[in-house]
């Protein structure tokens, strides 16, 4: 009976550690850049905490009303923003968090674009941003040690049955 609430346990937390993977690491197998939201800018459509998936988008097709990330001036910061309003001749968009009541200061150049949202996911960008921390990687390792002990607890707490069994088959 132990055995089969380990290996239950175990099954449970490999598949939703399986699911957490798949969830984080496709998209970025697709040609998606990941990314985790840090404010509010952009609430309620996308939450804090969720990761965003852009994928590469030419200029031309841009409207307003996409949702973009761009690179903040000269930094390596990135924003995700809705697209206000598109200048063709200066290949140039203007944008606005959600959230925001008004625009953003400076329109951004086609250089600085990163690319079109193409969906989020809420709350794994609380997981990836906390799992890059020494705590987080305590956490980590404290999950891959429960699996082990699942794996390993019904051998050292019921070896008589294994006796039992075999005792039975002479």
């Amino acid at each position: 009976m132990f055995r089969k609430i380990c290996n239950i346990l175990t099954t449970i937390l490999l598949v939703l550690l399986a699911i957490l993977a798949a969830a984080m690491l496709l998209p970025n197998l697709f040609g998606c850049k990941s990314m985790a939201v840090l404010s509010g800018s952009m609430e309620p459509k996308i939450p804090v905490g969720s990761i965003v998936y852009t994928g590469a988008a030419e200029f031309e097709t841009l409207e307003p009303g996409d949702v973009i990330s761009y690179y903040l001036g000269d930094s390596s910061t990135l924003v995700t923003h809705r697209v206000v309003s598109v200048n063709q001749n200066e290949r140039t968009v203007v944008t606005k968090g959600d959230a925001n009541d008004v625009e953003d200061g400076a329109a951004v150049p086609e250089s600085k674009i990163m690319g079109r949202v193409l969906f989020h996911l809420p709350f794994l960008g609380y997981i990836s941003i906390y799992c890059r921390k020494p705590v987080g990687i305590a956490v980590a390792c404290g999950v891959f040690l429960v699996l082990i002990l699942l794996n390993f607890l019904p051998d050292v707490f019921e070896p008589e049955e294994e006796d039992k069994d075999k005792k039975s088959e002479k």
